[in-house]
């Protein structure tokens, strides 16, 4: 595939569905308070396309004046893995967890830089709805993470942190279709996990099998859905027989799509006790983080709060 040179400063959204995201309405309208002059483009690649693929993007974009950065989602361990020689700086998150979410330039346009920001916005937008001292005063309550793609491990990181010694969840349970992308999850979380958390790691290919694994969280426990089921592909890891824990928080991480498990877990709340929460805030500070990269301005405060407001229409 060949790109066209932008013809005016651009930032890129590489994603797989871009165009169905509310970003691209939401975009202009952002750009237009901030009174900033740059343009999205979206550009879709397939889920785990060829790594000559995510090189041509990432080239693209380092020798191309006016195209100043790009968000990634989806491809962001692939893209990593395949272009990280590309870059001319890449910060410590991206090297330790192999995996980028933000793609920016130097302010004279000479250095491509690459960061992971999904340790820190996951963090954010899960400080919104747990509160402040959460694990400490429910020291049996645990956390399910499906999925173990960038977000999961942002996640399990957040958690990990060694300033949360004392008020971290009991147990992180991270379950995931596949092996190979568990035993990177694993290899990560041994290298942070201060010896306060028991991790435990299940592989699940098959219908039922979270499942199981939900039935044995405790009461209280926060239940996440970050295997992208729901959104760019039809379903949710868990089967409409699941039960969630008592007086569980639920997080979908996504915010758009058929948002299945979320349903599943509305369907519950009144007779489980749940708390049900959706990937907005998680979209806002996602997208506001990279944003302040590209155009070396900060997004926080009050300013946050009014992007966020112009993106759900107030």
């Amino acid at each position: 595939m060949s790109y066209q040179p932008a013809d005016r400063d651009t930032m890129y959204f590489i994603g797989v569905t871009t165009g169905k995201s509310s970003i691209m309405k939401v975009f202009p309208k952002w750009m237009q308070a901030m009174d900033v002059d740059l343009q999205i483009k979206g550009i879709d690649l397939p889920i785990h396309a060829d790594p000559e693929v995510y090189r041509e993007v990432v080239t693209f974009i380092k020798n191309d004046p006016k195209s100043k950065g790009a968000l990634v989602t989806t491809h962001k361990i692939d893209l990593y893995e395949a272009a990280k020689d590309i870059f001319d700086y890449l910060d410590p998150y991206a090297q330790d967890f192999s995996e980028l979410s933000s793609i920016s330039k130097s302010e004279d346009g000479k250095q491509l830089r690459g960061h992971a920001k999904d340790p820190i916005t996951c963090g954010m937008a899960m400080e919104e709805f747990i509160p402040e001292n959460y694990w400490r005063d429910n020291p049996q309550a645990e956390v399910m993470i499906m999925g173990a793609g960038g977000s999961a491990i942002s996640m399990c990181a957040y958690f990990l942190r060694k300033e949360f010694i004392g008020n971290q969840p009991r147990r992180i349970v991270v379950t995931n279709r596949s092996q190979p992308r568990l035993d990177a999850l694993r290899e990560i979380c041994e290298k942070l996990n201060p010896g306060t958390v028991e991790m435990a790691y299940h592989v699940t290919p098959n219908p039922g099998d979270n499942d199981r694994v939900l039935a044995g969280m405790a009461e209280g426990s926060l239940v996440v859905n970050a295997t992208g089921l729901g959104k760019d592909r039809p379903g949710s890891p868990i089967g409409d027989e699941a039960l969630f824990p008592m007086r569980a928080m639920v997080w979908e991480i996504n915010y758009r799509g058929e948002l299945d498990f979320m349903h599943q877990a509305l369907r519950q709340q009144d007779e489980r006790q749940l708390k049900v929460y959706d990937g907005w805030m998680y979209f806002i500070y996602g997208w506001t983080q990279v944003i302040a990269d590209v155009i070396h301005q900060p997004i926080r405060g009050e300013l946050l709060y009014r992007l966020s407001d112009i993106a759900s229409g107030k």
